[in-house]
């Protein structure tokens, strides 16, 4: 059951193999599946609307499944720390731009990039990063509105991570839930477009909270819309003193230079 929004998730036994040639399960809950190689796949999932958030009972399930999250959280992070990768959780609503940012970083050629990409349906991101000439793995979550540690788990491997220096966990569009789950990142990098508003830090804090790096995104668009940066700025920096903050535009190359040198600094010290 997802902390903030209450939606449904179901519960399966999670299997995987090593390089090493080790299997090993563990139970994990969430309401997605993930899409290997455009496979088709089935789930029964037993649901139920609108629970009460404020249940002792709700509340128990809700921490037993973020304890269970932090571990596997951790475990990613060790894994990618142990091959030296820098991992970022790329996190913003819908269409604020994060697949296009991940373009442009990929064509900036500096580092060889895998992605997980989580959406509800469809491998048309993954599509999209492959083409731009990274590797990527489609996550199709159903009904899930975040991505959790065991989903980017099972992402991780399908990525070749000894290949790579940087993975980007493209997580599923949604101001809201994604915040509350460590996905065993390295640094949140939460996007704001500007045809979003320059409202949405003061109406979504607990994201804005988490984020290590805001970027704004779309900038060329700001004579067009009543967006103002410096608020945005300002906003943040009251819930996150320690916030980095970039304007940008991946279409034009605005502010991308500095965003590319900002992962170099973030990669050195891995």
């Amino acid at each position: 059951m997802c902390k903030d929004c209450g939606c449904s998730m179901g519960n399966h036994a999670h299997v995987h193999t090593h390089a090493d040639g080790t299997t090993h399960s563990h139970p994990h809950t969430h309401d997605g599946h993930t899409d290997h190689a455009h496979d088709a796949h089935e789930h029964s999932h037993e649901t139920h609307a609108h629970p009460v958030l404020n249940e002792s009972k709700t509340i128990d399930v809700i921490e037993k499944i973020l304890s269970e999250n932090d571990k596997e959280a951790a475990h990613n992070r060790a894994h990618l720390d142990e091959k030296k990768i820098l991992c970022v959780n790329l996190m913003s609503s819908p269409g604020a731009g994060k697949t296009t940012l991940l373009e442009a970083t990929i064509k900036a050629g500096k580092f060889k990039i895998g992605v997980v990409e989580g959406d509800l349906e469809t491998n048309q991101d993954a599509d999209r990063i492959v083409k731009a000439g990274a590797k990527a793995h489609q996550i199709s979550t159903g009904q899930t509105c975040h991505l959790d540690a065991f989903m980017v788990h099972e992402g991780l491997h399908h990525l070749p991570l000894n290949e790579l220096d940087l993975v980007f966990i493209e997580n599923v569009g949604n101001l809201v839930c994604p915040a509350s789950y460590d996905v065993g990142s390295h640094f949140n990098a939460v996007l704001l477009s500007v045809p979003e508003g320059d409202d949405k830090v003061s109406k979504y804090p607990v994201m804005f909270r988490a984020a290590d790096v805001l970027l704004i995104t779309k900038a060329s668009l700001a004579p067009h819309f009543d967006f103002d940066i410096e608020r945005v700025k300002n906003d943040a920096r009251k819930l996150n003193p320690k916030v980095d903050i970039f304007v940008v535009d991946s279409k034009t190359g605005e502010g991308i230079d500095k965003w590319i040198s900002y992962l170099e600094f973030k990669k050195e010290l891995r």
